[in-house]
């Protein structure tokens, strides 16, 4: 294929190839020339273009197909626009001798069609250079027209489109003639030539004046003609034709018609006038009504009136969006009028009815639904508000007049019904769509909406009550607020009116539909309502009998009540259980004996009722049944049963009652039985196994029943068809935007569509998806699809031996009946037995013995050879579903080789269809197993067919059938990809465009072979390349189809290669492609398209934007898209989309796709981004002056916060005009995830310091926190809207700006935040959340955002802070009424949640203010410690954080007693099921007990952080919570006063304070440990750590550390659940507070044994010391038992942390405990942490144990403080010490000073084992050096503290002294300063220590090397301050010896310094050319001297004698210092001690 790359034809290369070769190798070249040839130079083209068009005439005698002869009239047309066009003629006059030719024959025909593609595309290109030669062109092909078939006919009038676009006005001479031609041609009998004459017209009416003018009305009878008998496709042309023609003549200018006298304008009414003539009389024309209308026969077939309909969108989305708005009123009135009285003819039947409504519904929904902003929608709601009026006074006067004509008043009111029906529906719609922005709406007193609904519910006819009452049900799922108030109203009128029948039905449906709308409101209503409804219902049963006039209606409405109650769900539903039970016991007679009297009893009308009841009872059952079966216990079901095998008799029996009673009971019984089959469908089969005879013979009769004549086949038979198989039935079952209406067209002329008065009680089910409102079909239909789901359910259980029979019947049933009732019957029987089939594969049940497979294959092989093409889907689908059901290979294999015997010789469509899609159903079933023998035949068989040309319907299904095989196949498949894409592609290059049908099903093959192909796609074999080609030169041939649905195919291919094959896809054309169709009047390429994209964007979101924005901008062809992406991006396209699509799974792509982008690119175009969030924010200024900053509070603020509040309402400068609530909480989710994405980007996003740098580097740079202004913007424009979801996301949006941007700094503003300066928006943001009518939710997440706000720190100025506090205060005063001052609109749970909402806000702020105070002393006594700070200083500091712990303490007395009462609730309601007994019968504090459920998760969402606060609470009142005022009782508040565990009635009168503490103490414990014994893995760290947090505060308090202390089985628990929790946790922050724990639990534990030991020494005073009793574990024994010792917890607990942390020293790990060290590490910041606080946890453990108990813990203690230090001792610079050495060698200080090491019982074991600790550390040194990483200083230090540390016995054996004093003699020689440093001082420490015993031997072996070595620097001067430091150590130390030193050899040692000391003088002269450190050694020098000289006089003397130099050098250097010693010595003095003070600080362990 690479040789096809090349301007001109490689014709060698094209010689070689075979036929189907060639063709492929053309198509390839074309389309690389149409490429090729705009980008290429003018000059090139010239010097080609003979011979270049030559070759491409050439091709034109050739043959070619469709798509080919497209692109060669394609290249040919740029050929000449680019190239010398002087030699067009030639061409033109070429495709002109061509098209005359005489000759007829088939093979020529594409030669001709290639002519006049040509032609067009000549002329569309070259236009008016043509000049004249078009009159004789067009001439000649109308000439054409007159004797072409379809195929001709089709592309003549795409050519005449492409002509007259490119003549333009040139062309009018023709216009005449071209619009005779497709007159004619659109009336054609070729549905697809109908469509090009649609597309040939509508360009001809953008030049022909006269179409929109004189021929206007003959235009518009020719589009009437038109859709009669039309497809979708047509009407879709045809209506887009008139609706523009039509506009166009509404909007002509004046200026034309001057020109022209006769063009005329008409008006608005005109038009429409003429619209509604088509609507009411279809095609008869004006005046030719035939006498069939006159009579009132015939009505106007479906189709026109669909197409009309269509007619009308068109016309008024073409007049556009202000239009509507400015006429609105006259649409509406021209529109109902089509339904109104005045033209009766159109809804004479109630067929017509539900037609023309359903089309009324779909203008009024596409044109107020899709074209108006919300703002305009709430002014069309009011306009229908008033139409409602008007008809309500119409129908009132007529009720109300009592004259003798009332009889055509009656008249008007069944007319004015369909209007009605019409106009509540739309505003039902409306206001569902507005949501609660609806709210102004509503709440305008001079429109009255809800007025006007509820006036209508009285109306008499019963379609205008239902629609009526589903307006309600809008209004309330869109408003939840008003869904209470709505029922209180309707029950109220229900209960004053029971006597009016129509009040009673009327309001019994608005209850009912009210009561279907709460599961749609997240906030529900108030548990009580159910009680009140449940009442009425009983009351209107009970009632019934007691007036005949409306007994029917009670009846109907009392159980309607009783069924649409059951829909709130089982936590409603299981209180009235019993009652609905004892109703539907009643309802039935209790034996077959009653049944039998009942029968001969009573009359027509007693029947009824009878039977109205029991149906009604049943639908009830069936309610529960389907909405709560968490209550279907087997004690219900029990209870259930007995009334069933009553209801079946009665079944049986409904015949011979009807025979009785006449027809008045012919629809009670339908719907009688329909109920019951829906019923007994939805209840375990076991059940009623002993009356399924009974019931079968009745589902048979039912199928087979003579009166039956409605075919119900599109309702049965497409859920039991394959979902992808129904693509085959054409557009029909395929998902359009049209479907609303289109779907009247599948159901025949003698069904209507479904509609809410056939079922009253789907008045409170959900509509299906996509649908407005329920759509029940008619009763007939109704039962005969409950029977046929009842018989699937119901056969797969019944005995096989009776299976038999039943098939047997069936069958013969079929064959008795003839014509069209055969096929009905037939179609029910399949149906049921296909839901047969289905339900036993399901359940892997087995058809049953051999004689059983006979009949069913007999039923299933007619039905596979029916005339109805969704017969024969389904019974392929059956037939392949029989097969599984049997499996069994044999038998499998059979019915294929019927089917292919079948395919070999039949020759007529029907079998060839039916039996090729059988073909590949059982291999979609069965696929794989069957042998490749069996494969290879399938898809021989399926070639054969699907090139059989004669018939598209064959290829189309043998193609379907194939691309099942190929997906079903797999890797077997393999072996036929090859033939099979050839065979495709030749298919594609061939098969007419107008066979759109052949070409879906040939992409689905190429999609299945993309498929099966896989990764492989992406090899470089030629094999593998020539496939790749292949399967992209198919989507391309895909792509430039005409078919919406073909091109969508492509896009799925295309998708799909770039899915395995990335690099092969052009990116560029695919984006291209994309944006063109983003738009298409299509759903499902819509739908494509978006799938594409999101698939996209996940891998190249930036190149797919740049592209789509380049294509745009680089568009030179007419594509103007409806979005704008040329301004707004992709992106921005796509949001503008999501506005418009009214498609939900398509806005979930939208959605998603953005999502995506959002994720890849937003960091990069954060600028773009979060304008075009914003645009879409503001763009909803609909309602100005939302909200309004309180100015009294700010003066100065005013004038920005009004800039805030309104933006810019210029609607041109918006992007987006008006977008939905909906877009606009999308908007503001993505402000969100942008915030989430820059904070995963980096740091600089949120540094305005370091973001202005940036910015100034490279100014592409963008960074969020330079855009903080607009996210507050938006956040609060969001979050003070109308719509409560909007507000939602604001709020939400307002908290995550809080929180990631409180700590930003304001750097022109030292000590202050960049969001200081919000908090005015912030302020006014959230009051509006505060006022009273605001729902629950918003109040919940506004009181989080305050708390978020508080707590931030943002404000520190109190009296700015008071405003957002004050919102909490006045929301904590609401909490405090309680619950009688709740509001009635909302579930009680909605309440709880609001409670806790603003505890939990009020928590989080006071723990925040206690945390402040706390950071702040710390901070307050640093400073103290530091400098004497001045007071006013550390007030500063502190203001704040009093201030907020003030704020906060004046209602601390109200929130503790609240949020105690809060715990106590959630520890109540954590109790397992078990317990549910001991709840407290009326519920807790704030929950209620009926709303148990609904309130769990809102306290699970609260409780930790009021645990916390509680915590602090107590720990600031130090336990002490007896308030002597109140008694001690009332923990809780008030008004319900629920004590801890204990019920009022056994309530002890008071408690005392001991006791209130207790239950506290326990409350809080058991709260802790239930939630971190086993923490959801999905448990928030959050909650963890406040419930840690909670635990450390509480234990900060003595009295519930005497509580833990005193019970140590309470230890240990805790201790076990804190392991588990560290075990499960690996945050370093929940494991160092776990630890904080520990060390607290510990702690408790210490005092208590220092309390007993305290206590036992005062006791005992006089007595023996030995005989006082052992405290502590381990008693006398030493033992410790695990999971009883407190002390082996915690050591289990430390070892977990310390091995994790340091796996080394884990014995286990290393092998042996004489552990072989490796390198020692440096641990994580976090690691270092944990490390170190479970060593502070192990030196306090032996304090806990007695004597003998130490001895046993201290081995392990010791080898782990040891482990640490070896495993960590690395060398840091400067001699800094490791976090984790530190607190080693702390711990390790720690353990050796314990009294036990002293304690008489536990000394000498202490004495072993400490000294072999020694030799374990002494052993730490390598002896041969090799471990250099370990820092001897380290090691050093830890002998030094064994030296200092323990009693003298430990360490003064000499082999341990040997080995001391060795390693500091090998540190004194040490090479590094830092070291010899560090010796110095530790050996000073050694040297002072008071026992001689011990300090001795160190002076003695170490003091003469350390003059030694002090005496060699004299000679070589330190040469920097390390050095320096180390020689004034030294001095220190000697200077040290003199002092301990005996008075005799004190003389030698002053002796041997003082000459050291001198010798480090300088004189005056060298002092100033000296070194720094050789001056600082000066000053220290002489410092020294003149210390020592005055102390020891007379040995100084002596020295200065004995040597005059020396006296000399000190005398200089005394006066030289004489002036600067004044001066420097005094900060020296201070300095230096400073210096080593600091280190002793950080590092004196001794």
């Amino acid at each position: 294929m690479e040789l096809a790359h090349s301007l001109l034809l490689n014709e060698e290369a094209y010689n070689q190839l075979g036929e189907f070769q060639k063709a492929e190798f053309i198509f390839e070249w074309l389309r690389f020339l149409e490429k090729l040839l705009p980008v290429t130079s003018r000059a090139d083209v010239r010097e080609k273009q003979k011979k270049l068009a030559e070759q491409l005439i050439s091709l034109l005698n050739s043959s070619p197909g469709p798509p080919t002869r497209r692109l060669i009239a394609k290249n040919l047309a740029i050929l000449y626009s680019i190239g010398d066009a002087f030699s067009v003629y030639q061409t033109v006059d070429k495709c002109n001798e061509l098209i005359r030719s005489k000759d007829d024959s088939p093979s020529y025909l594409p030669t001709k069609l290639a002519a006049v593609v040509c032609l067009g595309y000549l002329y569309k290109k070259l236009g008016r250079i043509l000049g004249n030669s078009f009159t004789d062109t067009v001439g000649n092909v109308l000439k054409a027209v007159k004797n072409a078939e379809s195929q001709g006919r089709y592309e003549i009038m795409l050519s005449l489109q492409n002509i007259l676009n490119g003549l333009g006005a040139a062309a009018t001479p023709c216009h005449r003639d071209i619009y005779k031609a497709a007159r004619s041609c659109l009336t054609d009998r070729s549905m697809a030539v109908r469509c090009a004459a649609a597309k040939c017209l509508l360009e001809l009416q953008k030049e022909a004046a006269f179409m929109w003018s004189t021929d206007l009305d003959s235009v518009a009878t020719l589009c009437f003609k038109s859709f009669d008998g039309s497809n979708y496709d047509v009407r879709i042309a045809v209506s887009k034709l008139l609706g523009t023609v039509l506009a166009r003549a509404v909007t002509c200018k004046q200026a034309t018609a001057s020109a022209r006298q006769n063009v005329r304008k008409i008006s608005l009414d005109e038009a429409m006038e003429l619209l509604g003539t088509g609507f009411l009389r279809g095609s008869s024309g004006f005046l030719r009504a035939g006498g069939d209308i006159l009579k009132g026969i015939s009505s106007v077939s479906r189709d026109i009136r669909v197409g009309v309909t269509q007619a009308y969108v068109v016309f008024v989305s073409t007049l556009g969006r202000q239009w509507l708005e400015r006429n609105f009123s006259s649409l509406l009135s021209h529109i109902l009028d089509l339904v109104s009285q005045s033209h009766p003819k159109a809804i004479q039947t109630q067929m017509d009815a539900i037609c023309c409504r359903r089309c009324i519904s779909f203008i009024l929904r596409a044109t107020v639904g899709g074209l108006l902003g919300e703002k305009a929608q709430i002014a069309a709601a009011k306009e229908i508000c008033q139409a409602i009026w008007k008809l309500k006074k119409v129908v009132d006067v007529v009720m109300s007049d009592g004259n003798l004509e009332t009889r055509i008043g009656t008249t008007d009111v069944t007319a004015s019904q369909h209007v009605l029906v019409c106009v509540l529906h739309e505003l039902g719609s409306l206001v569902h769509g507005l949501g609660t922005t609806a709210a102004p709406l509503l709440q305008d007193s001079s429109t009255g909406v809800l007025d006007a609904v509820i006036s209508v519910i009285l109306h008499p006819s019963i379609s205008v009550r239902l629609a009526a009452a589903w307006c309600l049900r809008c209004i309330a799922v869109a408003l939840p607020s008003y869904v209470s108030p709505l029922l209180d109203r309707c029950i109220e009128r229900l209960s004053a009116l029971k006597s009016s029948p129509e009040a009673v039905t009327g309001y019994s449906f608005a209850v009912a539909a009210l009561l279907g709308a709460v599961k749609h409101c997240p906030l529900g209503i108030p548990h009580g309502k159910g009680k009140v409804i449940m009442t009425v219902a009983e009351d209107l049963l009970c009632s019934a009998s007691q007036n005949s006039r409306i007994s029917i209606q009670r009846t109907q409405a009392g159980w309607l009540l009783v069924a649409s109650l059951m829909t709130l769900g089982p936590a409603v539903v299981q209180h009235y259980l019993p009652r609905m039970l004892l109703l539907w016991k009643c309802v039935f007679p209790l034996s077959p004996k009653d049944l039998e009297t009942e029968r001969t009893r009573g009359d027509s009308f007693t029947w009824q009722v009878t039977l109205e009841g029991r149906a009604g009872a049943l639908c009830a059952i069936k309610t529960f049944v389907s909405y709560c079966g968490g209550l279907l216990t087997d004690e219900v079901i029990q209870r259930l049963l007995p009334p069933l095998p009553c209801a079946v008799d009665l079944l049986t029996r409904l015949p011979s009652i009807h025979k009785m009673y006449g027809n008045a009971l012919k629809t009670p019984a339908m719907t009688y039985r329909h109920r019951l089959y829906e019923l007994l469908a939805l209840l375990p089969p076991k059940t009623y196994e002993e009356r399924f005879c009974a019931i079968l013979k009745e589902l048979v009769a039912d199928f087979t029943a003579t009166d039956n004549q409605m075919a119900a086949c599109t309702f049965l038979l497409p859920p039991l068809c394959h979902q992808d198989d129904l693509l085959l039935l054409g557009p029909f079952l395929q998902e359009t935007d049209h479907r609303f209406i289109e779907e009247q067209l599948l159901l025949g002329s003698n069904i209507a569509g479904g509609s809410l008065e056939y079922d009253p009680y789907s008045i409170y089910e959900k509509a299906a998806e996509g649908d407005s409102v329920p759509k029940p079909l008619p009763p007939a239909l109704s039962v005969i699809s409950a029977a046929v789901r009842l018989f699937g359910v119901m056969f797969s259980h019944v005995a096989e031996s009776q299976r038999l029979q039943v098939l047997d019947k069936l069958l013969a049933s079929i064959k008795q009946t003839k014509g069209a009732r055969q096929q009905t019957v037939q179609l029910n029987i399949v149906s049921a037995f296909s839901s047969f089939l289905k339900h036993l594969a399901s359940c892997k049940g087995s058809l049953g013995p051999e004689e059983v497979r006979r009949p069913a294959l007999t039923l299933v092989m007619g039905a596979l050879e029916s005339n109805n093409p969704l017969l024969r889907c389904a019974a392929a689908e059956s037939l392949a579903r029989l097969a599984q059901v049997v499996a069994d290979s044999a038998f499998t294999a059979g019915l294929a080789q019927v089917s292919f015997d079948k395919l070999k010789s039949a020759r007529d469509v029907v079998s060839r269809t039916g039996h090729s899609l059988a073909l590949g159903s059982l291999y979609r079933y069965l696929g794989g197993i069957g042998s490749t023998q069996h494969l290879n035949a399938c898809v021989g068989i399926l070639y054969t067919l699907s090139q059989d040309n004669t018939s598209p319907d064959v290829q189309t299904w043998a193609l379907h059938s194939l691309s099942l095989i190929i997906d079903s196949a797999g890797p077997l498949y393999h072996v036929h990809v090859e033939p099979t894409l050839s065979l495709v592609v030749m298919l594609l290059l061939t098969v007419p465009p107008a066979y759109a049908e052949v070409h879906q099903s040939l992409g689905r093959c190429l999609n299945a072979l993309i498929t099966t192909l896989g990764p492989e796609l992406q090899g470089t074999k030629t094999a593998v390349s020539a496939l790749r080609t292949s399967c992209l030169l198919g989507c391309a041939v895909m792509q430039d189809n005409p078919d919406c649905l073909v091109q969508a195919q492509a896009i799925s291919c295309l998708q799909q290669l770039h899915m395995f094959a990335p690099r092969h896809v052009n990116l560029s054309s695919l984006v291209s492609c994309l944006c063109v169709n983003l738009c298409s009047s299509y759903l499902l390429l819509r739908r494509a398209v978006l799938a594409c994209l999101r698939q996209l964007v996940q891998r190249e979101a930036a190149e797919v934007s740049e592209h789509a924005v380049t294509f745009v901008k680089d568009c030179r062809e007419d594509f103007t898209p409806e979005i704008n992406i040329r301004e707004v991006g992709l992106e921005g396209a796509l949001l503008s989309l999501l506005d418009k699509e009214l498609d939900q799974r398509l806005c979930q792509d939208i959605k998603e796709t953005l999502s995506h982008m959002l994720t890849s690119v937003a960091v990069e175009k954060l600028s773009f981004w979060l304008k075009l969030c914003k645009d879409v924010l503001a763009a909803s200024t609909d309602f100005t002056s939302v909200a309004s900053v309180d100015t009294t509070q700010e003066e100065e603020g005013a004038k920005e916060d009004d800039d805030v509040l309104t933006s810019e309402s210029d609607e041109r400068s918006h992007p987006f005009t008006n977008p939905k609530w909906s877009t606009r909480v999308f908007a503001a989710e993505c402000v969100c995830k942008i915030i989430s994405h820059c904070e995963n980007a980096g740091r600089t996003h949120f540094d305005i310091t370091l973001a202005q740098e940036r910015k100034q580097r490279d100014s592409r740079d963008d960074f969020l926190v330079l855009h903080l202004a607009d996210l507050i913007r938006m956040a609060f424009m969001a979050a003070t809207d109308h719509s409560d979801q909007l507000r939602l996301s604001g709020l939400q949006t307002l908290l995550v700006v809080v929180r990631k941007f409180a700590s930003v700094p304001e750097p022109e503003f030292p000590g202050h935040v960049i969001l200081e300066q919000y908090q005015a928006n912030v302020g006014a943001a959230l009051r509006p959340a505060f006022a009273p009518e605001t729902p629950p939710d918003v109040t919940a997440k506004a009181c989080q955002v305050c708390s978020a706000w508080i707590a931030s720190g943002v404000v520190s100025d109190l009296n700015d802070l008071r405003r957002v506090h004050q919102l909490l205060i006045s929301s904590l005063t609401k909490v405090q009424a309680g619950k009688e001052a709740q509001s009635q609109l909302y579930n009680e749970s909605a309440s709880t949640m609001e409670i806790l909402a603003v505890l939990k806000a009020w928590a989080e702020v006071y723990i925040v203010a206690v945390e402040r105070e706390k950071n702040q002393s710390d901070a307050h006594k640093q400073t103290l410690t530091i400098t004497n700070s001045t007071d006013e200083s550390y007030r500063d500091l502190t203001s704040s954080a009093d201030g907020l712990l003030d704020l906060v303490q004046a209602d601390l007395g109200t929130l503790s007693k609240l949020w105690l009462a809060a715990l106590q609730d959630f520890a109540l309601l954590t109790l397992p099921s078990e317990y549910a007994s001991q709840l407290p019968v009326e519920g807790g504090a704030f929950y209620t007990a009926e709303t148990i459920e609904n309130a769990r998760p809102h306290y699970h969402n609260s409780w930790a952080l009021i645990l916390y606060a509680t915590a602090l609470w107590l720990t600031s009142t130090g336990f002490l919570v007896v308030d002597p005022d109140e008694g001690v009782t009332n923990l809780s508040r008030p008004v319900t006063p629920t004590t801890m565990c204990q019920d009022s009635s056994s309530r002890a009168a008071v408690k005392s304070p001991e006791d209130v503490n207790t239950d506290i103490f326990h409350l809080i414990l058991g709260i802790s440990v239930e939630f971190l014994c086993s923490p959801r893995s999905d448990a928030a760290m959050e909650n963890i750590s406040a419930c840690l947090h909670a635990l450390q505060a509480f234990l900060d308090v003595p009295w519930p550390r005497s509580k833990i202390g005193g019970d140590q089985e309470l230890g240990v628990e805790l201790l076990n659940v804190l392991h588990r929790l560290i075990l499960t946790r690996e945050s370093p922050d929940i494991q160092l507070a776990t630890l904080e724990v520990v060390r607290q639990i510990l702690f408790a534990a210490q005092e208590h044994v220092r309390e007993k030991r305290r206590s036992a020494e005062v006791d005992d005073g006089a007595a023996e010391k030995e005989t006082l009793p052992e405290f502590g574990e381990g008693k006398d024994t030493g033992g410790l038992v695990p999971g009883k010792s407190l002390v082996f917890a915690t050591l289990e607990l430390c070892v977990c942390i310390l091995v994790r942390q340091l796996p080394q020293l884990n014995p286990k790990v290393t092998g042996s405990p004489a552990v072989k060290a490796g390198k020692p590490q440096l641990l994580s910041e976090s690691g270092s942490r944990l490390v170190s606080a479970a060593l502070v946890i192990l030196s306090d453990i032996p304090s806990v144990c007695s004597p003998e108990g130490s001895v046993s813990v201290l081995p392990t203690i010791l080898y782990l403080i040891i482990g640490v230090l070896r495993e960590t001792a690395v060398k840091l610079p400067d001699g800094q010490l490791p976090l984790t050495v530190a607190a080693s060698l702390q711990a390790l200080k720690g353990i050796l000073s314990s009294p036990m090491a002293r304690a008489e019982k536990s000394r000498t074991a202490w004495t072993e084992l400490l000294r072999s600790a020694l030799v374990t550390v002494l052993d730490c040194w390598d002896p041969d050096g090799a471990q250099q990483e370990l820092d001897e200083v380290n090691l050093l230090t830890a002998i030094t503290v064994f030296i200092l540390s323990t009693s003298p016995e430990v360490t003064t054996i000499e082999c341990l002294q040997k080995r001391c004093i060795e390693k500091f003699k090998i540190a004194l020689d040490s090479k590094d300063p830092v070291v010899q440093l560090k010796c110095y001082q530790l050996l000073l420490s050694i040297f002072q220590y008071p026992n001689k015993a011990v300090s001795y031997p160190y002076i003695h072996s170490l003091a003469p090397s350390i003059m030694r070595k002090l005496q060699e620097t004299e000679k070589t001067k330190p040469e920097n301050s390390a050095e320096l430091q180390v020689i004034q150590e030294g001095i220190k130390v000697v200077a040290a010896l003199i002092a301990i030193a005996e008075e005799e050899h004190r003389a030698y040692l002053v002796a041997c310094l003082l000459p050291l000391l001198i010798s480090f003088l300088l004189d005056e002269n060298s002092l100033g050319s000296a070194t720094n450190s050789a001056r600082n050694l000066h000053e220290f020098a002489l410092q020294n001297v003149m210390q020592i000289g005055p102390q020891y006089s007379s040995v100084f003397k002596k020295v200065m004698a004995s040597s005059p130099t020396m006296k000399a050098r000190l005398e200089s250097a005394v006066k030289g210092n004489q002036e600067s010693i004044k001066v420097k010595t005094t900060p020296k003095h201070a300095k230096n001690p400073g210096k080593s003070s600091s280190i002793q600080l950080k590092t004196n362990f001794l």
